[in-house]
C-alpha cells in the first residue's frame, strides 16, 4: 500500500529534524513573546511601549532581508541557520538579564529593545535560509504537503508556547521561565545541526549585489499571483492583528491575569492547528485564490468581533476562529511561493516575503500600539478590522489573476 504524501515526507530523517527545529524554536520564541509583553506593560504601563517591541524587531529584519536572501541563494544555508540561531539564543540571554534587573524601573527597557533588535537581525537571516532549505530536503512533488506540515508544526507550537509561557510565568516566575526558553532554544540548535543538507558551492555571481536584489524584487513584482497574495496578507496582518494589545485586553477589558493572557495568545494558533491538520490530510485546495480571499475576509470579521467583545470566553472563541481562517491563508501563500519560485531565487523571494509578511507582524504590533494610544484599545482593533475588510473587497474586485489560481490535484 503506497504511503500518503505526508507520510512519505515524514519518512525522511532530515525533514523530521527540520520539523523538530521548527517546533522547539517556535515554542521558545512564543513563550518569550508572552513574557516580554507582560513585563514591558507591567513596567511601562504604555500601549506604545508594547508596540515598540514589535518595531524593534521589524526594522532590523526588514533592513537586512534582501541581503540575507541574496546570501541564502549563494552560501551554505545550514551554516547561516546555525549562526543565526546562536545569535537568537544570545539575544534571549540578554533580554533575560535586562528584565531580571529591571524591577519597576523603565531604564533597562532600552536594553530589552536592543536585544530584540539583535534578534531581529538574526531572524532576518534565518527566515529566507529556512524557507529555501525545505526544497533541499524534500522532493518537489512533496513540497506542498511538507509545507503544510511545516506550517502545522509552527501553529501547534504557537498554541502551546503562549499557554506554557503564561502559566510558567505565573507559577514558576521570570527566572525559571527563561531557563526553560533557553533549554528549548538549545534543543532547536541540536536538531538543526542534525539536518543533512547537501551544499554544492556555486560560482561567484557575476552580477553586482544590487542587480541580484533587484532581480528578486522584479520577479515578485511581475508575478501577479505572488504579488497579490503577499499584498493581501500584508494588509490583513498589518492592520487586522491584535496580538500586541492582548496584555491590555487581558488586564483592562477582560480582567484576567497572565494565565488568561497565555490562553488569549494561544487561541488563534489552536484554531490554526486544527484547520491545518484538516488541510494536511486532504487533497490540495483546488480554487486556492478564491479560498484565500474568503479566508482573509473571514479573519477580518473575527477581529471586528474581537474588538467589540467584552467577554473573555467570546473573545477566546473569535480568536480561535481567526486563527483557523488565517491558517488557510498561510498555507495557500506558502504553497504559492514554493510552487512558483525557481530554486536559484528562493532566498531572495523568501526575503521579499519576510518584508511583506514576516515583519508586518511586528510593524502591525507598532501600528496597534500607536492606534491604541490615540483611538483606544478596542477602537484600534475595530479600525484595523475594517481596513482589512476593505482590502479584501478591493482584491475581490481587481485581483483577477489570484482568483483564477488553482493548485494541482494529486
Amino acid at each position: 500500500m503506497p504511503k500518503s504524501p505526508a507520510l512519505a515526507a515524514l519518512s525522511m530523517p532530515s525533514f523530521r529534524y527540520f520539523l523538530a527545529t521548527r517546533l522547539f524554536l517556535t515554542l521558545a520564541l512564543q513563550m518569550q513573546a508572552v513574557i516580554i509583553g507582560w513585563e514591558v506593560y507591567k513596567i511601562s504601563g504604555s500601549a506604545l511601549s508594547l508596540g515598540l517591541v514589535g518595531l524593534a524587531e521589524a526594522i532590523p529584519a526588514i533592513s537586512i532581508a534582501l541581503y540575507a536572501g541574496h546570501i541564502a541563494d549563494i552560501y551554505n544555508r545550514k551554516t547561516i541557520l546555525l549562526i543565526s540561531l546562536l545569535v537568537i539564543i544570545l539575544s534571549s540571554f540578554g533580554i533575560f538579564y535586562a528584565l531580571h534587573h529591571s524591577g519597576t524601573h523603565t531604564t533597562n527597557l532600552q536594553w530589552v529593545y536592543i536585544f530584540i533588535c539583535l534578534s531581529g537581525f538574526a531572524r532576518g537571516f534565518y527566515s529566507p535560509s529556512s524557507f529555501a532549505t525545505l526544497s533541499q530536503i524534500v522532493p518537489k512533488e512533496l513540497l506542498t504537503y511538507s509545507g503544510t506540515l511545516n506550517s502545522t508544526i509552527w501553529q501547534f507550537a504557537a498554541v502551546i508556547g503562549p499557554a506554557v509561557g503564561g502559566f510558567s510565568y505565573a507559577f514558576l516566575g521570570l527566572n525559571n521561565s527563561f531557563w526553560l526558553i533557553l533549554i528549548l532554544s538549545f534543543l532547536a540548535f541540536f536538531c538543526l545541526f542534525k539536518i543533512q543538507i547537501r551544499f554544492e558551492p556555486k560560482p561567484k555571481p557575476t552580477e553586482k549585489i544590487i542587480a541580484r536584489l533587484r532581480e528578486g524584487l522584479s520577479f515578485v513584482y511581475h508575478n501577479k499571483i505572488i504579488l497579490t497574495a503577499l499584498s493581501l496578507d500584508l494588509f490583513s496582518v498589518l492592520f487586522g492583528g491584535a496580538t500586541a494589545l492582548l496584555p491590555i485586553f487581558a488586564t483592562e477589558i477582560l480582567h484576567t491575569g497572565p494565565e488568561g493572557l497565555g490562553l488569549l495568545r494561544a487561541a488563534p494558533s489552536a484554531g490554526a492547528v486544527i484547520m491545518m491538520t484538516i488541510l494536511s490530510l486532504r487533497k490540495n485546495i483546488d480554487k486556492a485564490g478564491v479560498v484565500l480571499i474568503k479566508a482573509v475576509g473571514a479573519f477580518g470579521l473575527c477581529m471586528l468581533l474581537f474588538g467589540l467583545s467584552q467577554n473573555f470566553y467570546l473573545s477566546l472563541f473569535v480568536l480561535f476562529l481567526s486563527g483557523a481562517f488565517d491558517s488557510i491563508s498561510v498555507v495557500v501563500r506558502s504553497n504559492i511561493l514554493q510552487l512558483h519560485t525557481p530554486d536559484h531565487m528562493r532566498g531572495r523571494v523568501s526575503a521579499v516575503n519576510t518584508i511583506f509578511i514576516g515583519s508586518s507582524n511586528e510593524i502591525g504590533a507598532f501600528e496597534s500600539g500607536l492606534a491604541a494610544k490615540y483611538l483606544g484599545t478596542a477602537n484600534s482593533v475595530i479600525f484595523g478590522a475594517c481596513i482589512t475588510l476593505g482590502v479584501v473587497g478591493f482584491t475581490q474586485k481587481f485581483g483577477k489573476s489570484l482568483k483564477q489560481l488553482r493548485f494541482p490535484q494529486n
